[in-house]
C-alpha cells in the first residue's frame, strides 16, 4: 500500500514482512561483510555501555534515575547499529522468522550466528582494551574504573540459571526494541522506539551477552588497578568466568530473541500468509 509522504507507521503484519526480508538479506551477506558490520556493532554495543557507566557511577543519583537515565544513553547501543548499519548477534535472533518460513536454511541462519557473534566479541573486546589504554576508567578521580570493576564482577558471580533468565527477559526487549525501530520510517522514529526497550532491560538489570563482552573484559583490564584499594571481591573476574557468564546468557539471549519473539510473530503473521 502507497503512504501519503510515507508518515504512518508500518503495520504489525507489514514489520513481519520487512523482518523477513531483512533476514534472508542478512543471512544472505558475504563473510567478509558479516564480519565487518558485526566487529563494528560489538564496538558500538560498548560504546553504550561506557555512556552508561558513566552515568551510573555518579553516587548523588538516586537508584531508580542512575539506572532508568543509565539505560537511555545505553540505547546509543542499539541506535547505532540500527542506523548507521551493523550486524549485533542478539538482534539478529529475528532470523529466526525467515528460518521458520522456509526463506533461510539452518546452515545460512547458524553461519550468520557464528560468525556475527564472533566479529561481536572482536569489537566489543577491542574497544575495552582501547577504552583501557585510554585511562578513560581514571575520570571523577578512578570512580569510573570502579563502577566497571563492580559491574563485571556482579556479572561474572551470577548463578548460572539467573544469568539464563535475565538473558531471555533481555534479548526479548531488544528484539522487541528491533521490531518497534522497524516500524520507523524515520531515523528519529526509530530511534524513539528503541529508547524505551533498551532503557528498560537495562534498568532492569537484565543480561546483554554483547554487552557483556565489553564490561566484563574491562572489568578484568581495571581489577589489578582498582579492586585492591576499593575492596572489592574479583575472585571471580577472570577469563573462565567471562566464559562462565557468556554461555548462560546467550542461550538465554537466542530463546528470549529467537522463540519470544521471532517464532512468536511468525506463528501470528507469517505462518498462514502463503495459503
Amino acid at each position: 500500500m502507497t503512504r501519503l509522504f510515507e508518515l504512518d507507521a508500518y503495520t504489525p503484519s507489514e514489520i513481519a514482512d520487512k523482518v523477513e526480508s531483512v533476514g534472508v538479506a542478512k543471512a544472505h551477506l558475504s563473510t567478509l561483510q558479516t564480519l565487518m558490520l558485526g566487529t563494528i556493532a560489538g564496538g558500538f554495543i560498548g560504546l553504550g555501555a561506557l555512556y552508561y557507566t558513566l552515568v551510573i557511577s555518579d553516587a548523588q543519583l538516586s537508584f531508580a534515575a542512575s539506572r532508568v537515565l543509565g539505560g537511555v544513553v545505553f540505547s546509543l547501543g542499539l541506535a547505532l547499529v540500527i542506523v548507521a548499519g551493523a550486524e549485533l548477534f542478539t538482534g539478529n535472533n529475528l532470523l529466526v522468522m525467515a528460518w521458520a518460513d522456509g526463506k533461510v536454511t539452518t546452515r545460512e541462519l547458524l553461519r550468520n550466528w557464528v560468525l556475527v557473534y564472533i566479529a561481536n566479541a572482536a569489537g566489543a573486546i577491542g574497544l575495552a582494551g582501547l577504552v583501557y589504554l585510554s585511562h578513560h576508567a581514571d575520570m571523577n578521580h578512578g570512580v569510573v574504573g570502579l563502577a566497571y570493576v563492580k559491574i563485571a564482577a556482579a556479572k561474572t558471580a551470577l548463578p548460572f540459571a539467573e544469568a539464563f533468565f535475565k538473558g531471555i527477559l533481555c534479548n526479548l526487549l531488544v528484539c522487541l526494541a528491533v521490531w518497534l525501530a522497524l516500524a520507523g520510517h524515520t531515523v528519529t522514529d526509530k530511534i524513539l522506539a528503541i529508547i524505551l526497550p533498551i532503557s528498560a532491560f537495562v534498568a532492569a538489570g537484565f543480561e546483554h551477552s554483547i554487552a557483556n563482552m565489553y564490561f566484563i573484559p574491562l572489568g578484568i583490564f581495571l581489577k589489578n588497578d582498582i579492586a585492591a584499594s576499593a575492596g572489592v571481591d574479583t575472585t571471580m573476574l577472570d577469563w573462565a568466568h567471562f566464559i562462565g557468564n557468556l554461555v548462560p546468557v546467550t542461550l538465554g539471549n537466542i530463546f528470549g530473541g529467537s522463540v519470544l519473539v521471532a517464532l512468536v510473530y511468525y506463528i501470528i503473521y507469517r505462518r498462514n500468509a502463503h495459503e
